[in-house]
């Protein structure tokens, strides 16, 4: 276990990625700093947006510990620069689509960490609709993390997992030569090949818009599938004979899940 209690309070960063995100980011923005949690840093990761994402982000600049713009190969990249960038005790990356569900998110999730005393994580989530986010459409109930349940298809949902800095620094960054799955192998390389202690906080606290990449069509589905598969290659896992068919099969029952 990585964790090591502290007396003084933990700085948690929150990382946002974003692209021409004006439609959506101040959202985001809002529900950072709007935390009733007092230690957390913030850092925007921009990759030279062509719209007014970068107004609209300075518009809080005084509430945002840093923003920077330039190039980047991608959203994986970008949440590495972040990551780089980072100098709190827990990281966790929101994205521009995305945004906390209220203000007491980052003090539930220290509480947890802190008293459970764990490495890592994770909690439950609300797709809603990219117009109307009041509107839910799927709700990703997490459950009880157990050790080999991704051989059963299982993962957290990557917006609301958060991890030890000394993780990343053990263990590693996002390896960006997956595309979309590289979310779905970080965890798998943290949570089941080095067991990195974990906690479930049960309840949702983020709320994520429609429209993601791998889920998008059947060719994406596909993609999706190949480097899922990948993730276990690249970590020298075998996976069981079901796995890469139980994973997008489990997430059918989130569209009957009854929402809280």
């Amino acid at each position: 276990m990585l964790f090591q209690e502290s007396k003084i309070e933990l700085k948690v960063s929150i990382i946002t990625v974003c692209y021409n995100s004006a439609k959506t980011i101040e959202d985001t923005i809002k529900s950072v700093i709007n935390q009733t949690y007092d230690n957390v840093e913030y850092i925007i990761v921009d990759g030279l947006s062509t719209d007014n994402t970068l107004d609209i982000a300075n518009k809080y600049k005084g509430q945002i510990t840093t923003i920077i713009s330039e190039k980047d190969n991608g959203l994986y990249d970008a949440i590495n620069k972040g990551i780089k960038l980072a100098t709190g005790d827990i990281i966790a990356n929101l994205n521009s689509d995305d945004f906390y569900i209220d203000e007491n998110v980052i003090t539930d999730v220290v509480a947890k960490m802190v008293a459970e005393k764990t490495d890592t994580l994770y909690t439950d989530l609300y797709y809603v609709e990219a117009d109307n986010t009041d509107k839910v459409t799927r709700y990703w109930k997490s459950g009880v993390y157990k050790k080999g349940t991704f051989y059963k298809g299982w993962m957290p949902p990557h917006p609301t997992f958060f991890v030890k800095k000394a993780v990343y620094n053990e263990y590693g960054v996002f390896n960006l030569k997956l595309k979309s799955a590289a979310d779905y192998e970080i965890m798998l390389r943290f949570i089941h090949k080095y067991e990195c202690t974990v906690s479930y906080l049960n309840r949702v606290t983020v709320r994520m818009r429609v429209g993601g990449v791998s889920n998008s069509s059947l060719v994406n589905r596909i993609k999706a599938n190949r480097e899922d598969k990948l993730a276990w290659k690249i970590n020298g896992l075998k996976p069981k004979k079901m796995t890469f068919i139980l994973k997008p099969l489990s997430k059918i029952s989130q569209f009957f899940k009854k929402i809280n």
